[in-house]
């Protein structure tokens, strides 16, 4: 099994970044179910904006598309804007919205099969709303969601604390992510051996 985590910071690398830590413990739980990983830092990529495969004139989407081809999960791990996921997640979904028109042989998306996660990060709430956002996307391009699909961290209030700051994990969020990564797993098992019929 693969898994891509794409990386929705607003920072390119190598400047720090909390989304960017927490995607790392996910894929970290990943692999103690055997599921090696890629971490992708989408604005490292020159993305352009639009709702084709490939938008020409030195697109990047193109090679990241073919990321999330190989892979059996797709991880999203975004910050919250303005109660909002990052602009460059929701790039990320318009980007993934043409795989709608792109079909297997017998009708259907190429994400069908593919299991989708999310990770958010933040200084306010919002974690739910956001990963309501970016779940509600996957899931009209293919994307199956297993329970539990979701881990967050959201500061207090009006305070400046980063995830990335934190000295150590709280309890909640590690075992939030552990979670995510055996439900994932086990689902993208199942449909690896059981693929969705036909449209």
């Amino acid at each position: 099994m693969r898994a891509l985590a794409l990386v929705c910071t607003l920072n390119a690398s190598p400047a720090p970044s909390s989304s960017h830590r927490l995607a790392e413990q996910v894929m970290a739980q990943f692999a103690r179910h055997d599921v090696r990983g890629e971490i992708v830092r989408v604005a490292d990529h020159d993305v352009r904006p639009g709702i084709a495969v490939d938008m020409g004139d030195g697109d990047a989407w193109p090679a990241l598309r073919e990321k999330v081809l190989a892979a059996d999960i797709l991880l999203i791990a975004t910050p919250i804007w303005l109660g909002h996921p990052s602009s460059v997640c929701q790039r990320v979904l318009e980007r993934l919205n043409a795989e709608s028109s792109e079909t297997d042989a017998e009708g259907r998306p190429h994400t069908y099969g593919k299991v989708a996660t999310v990770a958010v990060v933040g200084n306010e709430d919002g974690a739910h709303k956001v990963s309501a956002d970016v779940f509600q996307g996957l899931n009209d391009v293919g994307f199956s969601l297993a329970p539990g699909a979701v881990t967050y961290w959201v500061g207090e209030a009006m305070q400046g604390t980063d995830y990335q700051d934190l000295d150590e994990t709280p309890e909640a969020v590690a075992s939030t992510t552990a979670a995510l990564a055996a439900n994932a797993t086990h689902l993208a098992r199942l449909l690896s051996d059981r693929p969705y019929p036909a449209s």
